[in-house]
């Protein structure tokens, strides 16, 4: 895929994975980088930062927002020809605790999952019309093989894994190519929740797990799974109980560990 000179929108920009896709592909050139996010405030001071990006307050999770962004980003880059979604959150949840209300309990299937699907459903007529396009959904390893303590993202996840898969194969006569970027742990602002429960040492540096996927679009690696996310693959295939207990079991311990802290 040729970025130099292609319009870039990147969902969740304004942190982790999405700023740093900003960084890495600011020296190569683009016409035009898009960040959206919910936060004005840091909107405001990437800005500040990268002043020759551009800037749209716009939440995935709202189809409000997603069809006003659709009207002003075509608008004003009629180029836009990648799309970037990237946007999304994690929680550590106990499905018992009735305290979650039925819209809270799906807020990562809709910024995650469904915020993606209805990026790429409205944007997806202006990127067929383009010469050449493209969508990166970013996934996770977690759509392999599921976190114990983060169930509906890794549900998200591999809803997008499984959405992906298909919107490659209906739009495989056309020139829009379909990515699926599925990050390792990664050391961004997204596993703060659960520190003191997986060893972070292990976790990618944002830096390289950008690099390795900026790499992939270029060469037009359709399924680009950084350091463990292939091994979780492979896992899922040939021992995907087996990998599941291992990681429960080293959660437990973990908290056990937490608790005799206290």
């Amino acid at each position: 895929m040729d970025i130099k000179n292609s319009t870039i929108l990147i969902t969740g920009g304004t942190s982790g994975i999405g700023l740093e896709m900003v960084k890495q592909l600011l020296p190569l050139k683009p016409s035009d980088i898009i960040i959206t996010g919910r936060d004005a405030a840091k909107l405001m001071k990437i800005k500040t930062e990268f002043p020759q990006i551009h800037t749209f307050q716009s939440d995935v999770s709202n189809p409000d927002d997603i069809k006003e962004l659709y009207t002003e980003v075509t608008r004003k880059f009629p180029n836009l020809n990648i799309i970037i979604n990237n946007a999304g959150i994690m929680r550590n949840l106990e499905l018992r605790d009735q305290s979650l209300s039925l819209t809270n309990i799906t807020s990562e299937i809709d910024i995650n999952l469904s915020g993606t699907i209805q990026m790429v459903h409205q944007f997806l007529p202006h990127l067929l019309s383009q010469p050449s396009a493209a969508v990166v959904n970013v996934s996770s390893g977690l759509a392999f093989i599921p976190f114990p303590v983060s169930p509906i993202y890794s549900a998200a996840k591999a809803g997008i894994h499984a959405y992906t898969q298909v919107l490659r194969l209906q739009l495989q006569d056309t020139r829009v190519k379909v990515f699926e970027l599925a990050p390792p742990a990664t050391d961004t602002p997204l596993g703060d929740p659960f520190k003191g429960l997986v060893d972070s040492s292990i976790n990618m540096k944002t830096e390289k797990m950008v690099s390795l996927a900026i790499k992939g679009i270029l060469n037009d690696k359709r399924e680009i799974k950084p350091g463990l996310s292939k091994m979780m693959k492979i896992m899922s295939r040939i021992a995907p109980d087996t990998a599941l207990k291992m990681v429960d079991s080293s959660i437990r311990k973990a908290k056990d560990k937490l608790k005799n802290k206290q």
